[in-house]
């Protein structure tokens, strides 16, 4: 019996186990979600493949078209005037720059980078056309048209020799060579000070007539991003096609403000901010203008003036590769390889080549207004900035319909691209997802290329007069001054300069990772990542006749 009861004893319980070690949470780990990086911007409604009906697409074209006509017709007023120019000659400056923008767009979106990119005239060269404006103004002219004409057959002359700058960087490839350097870490600041370098063209422009630029950046801010979420039927209209209905609204208003006399006992400078009948354009423009070559006649040459346009053309090259950057992050595209972006600076090149021959007043570089315009609408199709090289050529060529647009008042221009240039420089703040954003050393290379660049251009720019084109270097040598005054007059440049030197140079093997290094790289080759040939390969059968190294 006992031995009975010692054969069934119960088995000792086993001991609990011991309690899980406390995990130490990541801080605020408890507090929401980690976002993971992303390649590519998921809210887009149509990327750089994709398309809108062709109704909605000849509306986003004119829209494109309507937001790059402001840079046109700020560069035609601030330069013409100061020539010799009268309103013809101002409304015929604007036809030719819409023209060779036209070209330049339709070449860059087939042959360049591939991207949904507007090619525009460039403020990089106001200084070098203010400094040969200045070398004429003590020369005797039979008239003022005279000195208008012999001022841009320089300027001709100027640009077609410093084109060759890009075409040399580009179709050598050593531009390609060189953005190899760049990594997320160098792009960060970069392509943030590519808008916020603008700033000038912002509030400060709209300030010049506060009554219209005001009202127009607030229906804008509040059509576009307030209203559309109202009713599902409103927002893909509103989010698409609220900047022409503020532009359409506001743009009456001031017509009414003209009309009552508003304007009538106010100052000269604010009559051409605020009327919308002070610009002469529709009075002045010819119904029917072909631009042709050398219709100023013969470019005239000389050494002086050339450099401070190589320095501008040098300028545009790197202003035109971070906005082709931006562009690509909008387009849902991978970041453009290195040899995409040699050829699209080579062709920019010809770009600048064609701009002299065709009497254009400044060269040509990508316009950033316009890829704010693909954030604002979420809308990154190729196909949208293709057609509206159509609305480029045709009101070019029949000026009346072109100048009725060219007269909308430069404070609306303003008052848009405050928010347009705020989307490009905050696209730049989305490559830091792909570095160690917790590195004291990243942190100290990002602050010090993003504050040298806009402290540095803004001390030339508050140091140059607006009348000769002279900045605050005075070495003695003229060309020598207004190369360096052109270059440090950009922001995009400056923090290019900055970051390079540092990223590479402080530390630039141990912290490869921390750079965003391994996730730049790929994109930088052409078989390095798969989607390269999707996005940047030529259309057609052009692959064929086209030598591999720009392939």
């Amino acid at each position: 019996m006992v031995e009975n009861e010692h054969h069934h004893q119960q088995p000792p319980a086993p001991a609990p186990p011991p309690p899980p070690a406390a995990v130490q949470q990541p801080l605020g780990a408890a507090r929401g979600p980690a976002y993971p990086p992303a390649e590519q911007l998921l809210q887009l409604n149509y990327c750089i493949h994709s398309n809108p009906s062709w109704a909605q697409t000849a509306i986003l074209a004119f829209q494109h078209y309507i937001v790059m006509l402001g840079s046109i017709v700020m560069i035609a007023s601030i330069l013409v005037p100061r020539m010799g120019g009268d309103h013809g000659d101002k409304a015929r400056v604007i036809q030719a720059l819409l023209f060779m923008s036209g070209i330049n767009t339709l070449f860059q979106a087939l042959f360049g980078t591939r991207l949904p990119t507007v090619m525009g005239p460039s403020f990089a060269y106001i200084l070098a056309i203010l400094s040969i404006i200045n070398d004429f103004r003590d020369e005797d002219f039979s008239s003022e048209h005279e000195r208008f004409l012999h001022t841009m057959r320089a300027i001709q002359g100027s640009l077609i020799i410093s084109s060759f700058i890009n075409m040399l960087l580009g179709f050598s490839r050593s531009w390609g060579e060189f953005t190899k350097l760049l990594s997320p870490l160098i792009v960060v600041p970069y392509v943030c000070v590519v808008g916020l370098g603008l700033f000038a063209r912002g509030f400060p422009q709209l300030a010049t007539c506060v009554e219209i630029g005001l009202p127009m950046l607030v229906f804008l801010v509040v059509v576009q991003q307030y209203m559309k979420r109202l009713h599902p039927a409103a927002h893909p209209i509103l989010e698409r096609f609220a900047l022409l209905v503020c532009i359409a609204l506001i743009w009456a208003f001031a017509a009414i403000l003209t009309a009552a006399g508003a304007y009538n006992n106010v100052g000269d400078a604010t009559k051409r901010s605020c009327r919308t009948d002070r610009s002469f354009l529709i009075s002045s423009a010819p119904w029917i203008k072909i631009p042709y070559p050398f219709q100023w006649g013969t470019p005239i040459f000389r050494a002086s003036h050339v450099f401070g346009m190589m320095g501008a053309a040098l300028v545009t090259a790197v202003e035109s590769t971070g906005t082709f950057i931006a562009a690509s992050r909008f387009a849902g595209a991978t970041p453009p390889p290195a040899h995409v972006l040699s050829r699209s600076i080579g062709l920019q090149g010809v770009g600048q080549l064609l701009d002299g021959i065709f009497g254009s007043i400044a060269g040509t570089n990508a316009s950033v207004e316009n890829v704010g315009l693909l954030a604002l609408t979420h809308v990154g199709s190729r196909r949208v900035v293709q057609i509206s090289t159509i609305f480029m050529f045709f009101f070019s060529i029949f000026g009346k319909f072109g100048a009725f647009f060219a007269s909308i008042p430069l404070p609306i221009f303003a008052a848009i691209y405050c928010v347009l240039y705020g989307l490009v420089a905050s696209v730049g703040i989305t490559f830091i997802q792909f570095t160690n954003n917790n590195s004291m050393r990243n942190i100290y290379i990002m602050g010090l290329s993003l504050f040298l660049g806009i402290s540095i251009p803004q001390y030339f720019v508050a140091n140059t007069d607006g009348n000769s084109g002279r900045g605050p270097v005075h070495s003695g040598g003229g060309w020598f001054d207004d190369i360096l005054n052109t270059i440090f007059a950009s922001a995009p440049v400056v923090a290019l300069i900055v970051g390079t030197l540092l990223d590479n140079t402080l530390d630039a093997h141990h912290a490869r990772d921390e750079r965003g290094v391994p996730w730049w790289g790929p994109f930088q080759h052409k078989k390095g990542d798969s989607r390269n040939e999707e996005f940047y390969s030529f259309p057609l059968r052009i692959n064929e006749y086209v030598p591999t190294r720009f392939l």
